[in-house]
């Protein structure tokens, strides 16, 4: 069975684990450790080049991932171009989350205020193509 690593900023909804375990067959979610998801959550925009930046995550995967495992991959787009670009040459599953976004309009008294919500959908794969 397929475990899945965590490439971004956040904690999954128990929504998204339910899909994790029940869609993708996963066995074991795998969080990035903290400074890991610090460094990941946090490319600078002013250095031209990340490789070297993100070269700490793409040490620590590598000691882990096995043919076949997932990657959840969200972030800096550069970065996720990488590591997408990354997993493929690995022969992982670099995925994705979708999300409806929903207004809610709430009434009080004359006053209406909207609350905007994401809810999840779906976990996408990247295409290599």
């Amino acid at each position: 069975m397929p475990d899945l690593y965590l490439l971004f900023s956040h904690e999954l909804t128990a929504q998204q684990k339910r899909d994790v375990y029940q869609d993708l067959g996963v066995n074991k979610i795998f969080y990035l450790p903290d400074d890991l998801k610090a460094l990941w959550s946090q490319v600078p925009p002013d250095i031209p080049d990340i490789k070297d930046y993100i070269q700490p995550v793409k040490k620590w995967l590598a000691e882990r991932v096995k043919k076949g495992d997932y990657i959840l991959i969200q972030g800096d787009f550069g970065a996720v171009y990488q590591m997408v670009r990354w997993a493929f040459s690995r022969i992982l599953k670099p995925i994705y989350a979708t999300t409806a976004r929903k207004v809610l309009e709430i009434r009080d008294g004359e006053t209406i205020n909207t609350k905007r919500v994401f809810e999840h959908v779906r976990f996408r794969l990247y295409d290599k193509d």
